[in-house]
């Protein structure tokens, strides 16, 4: 069985990323830090050893900071997330067995969680690692499933429960590893590694 690893990234520019970060940090700040978790996400994805991994990018693929991961790089294209990860899987879970889609959030989703998550998919339809903020880091599948995504409150602290729902409205079988800390808001910025701000 073949997995691959979505890193959906938005390019770390400022005023453009981490806006929530911004009255905190300010929109350089935010910018750098973004920088940092994209670096992240990318290493510790190619240190899993999945079959294959790619970066999905918005709103282009012409950042510097793309270019100096030297990632195979795609496009997130319109819609809202939800469509826009929908369409990664439909587009990835034609080629590969079963997907990973992950963010650049959770500096805590390192290699060793992302083989675990990769093996539990080998047995179950879908497996995610919540979020402590009640989103999820990492959502995998076996089969595209639109209903996951469709009409989705997105950042809202109801989005893993309403998952659930929709899963069980669909019948699948899921696993949930550990939840981890995602870097969202100012209060969040305790959970960075550290000296990323400095």
């Amino acid at each position: 069985m073949t997995t691959a690893l979505i890193v959906f990234a938005k390019a770390p520019r400022p005023g453009l990323a981490k806006t929530r970060l911004i009255p905190a940090l300010g929109p350089e700040g935010a910018a750098h830090l973004a920088d940092r978790l994209l670096a992240r996400a990318w290493q510790e994805g190619a240190a899993a050893g999945l079959d294959a991994a790619e970066l999905c990018v918005s709103p282009d693929a012409d950042d510097p900071a793309f270019a100096n991961l030297a990632a195979p790089l795609t496009l997130q294209g319109d819609g809202d997330l939800g469509a826009r990860m929908h369409r990664a899987f439909e587009r990835v879970l034609a080629v590969h067995h079963a997907a990973l889609l992950i963010g650049t959030d959770a500096p805590a989703l390192n290699s060793a969680r992302l083989r675990e998550a990769a093996a539990a998919l080998e047995n179950t339809e879908a497996v995610f690692v919540p979020a402590l903020d009640g989103g999820y880091a990492l959502v995998g599948l076996r089969q595209p499933c639109e209903a996951l995504f469709r009409d989705m409150r997105w950042s809202t602290s109801t989005v893993m429960a309403e998952t659930r729902q929709r899963l069980q409205a669909a019948g699948m079988h899921w696993v949930e590893l550990a939840a981890v800390h995602d870097i969202d808001e100012p209060a969040d910025l305790v959970h960075v590694p550290p000296g990323w701000l400095t």
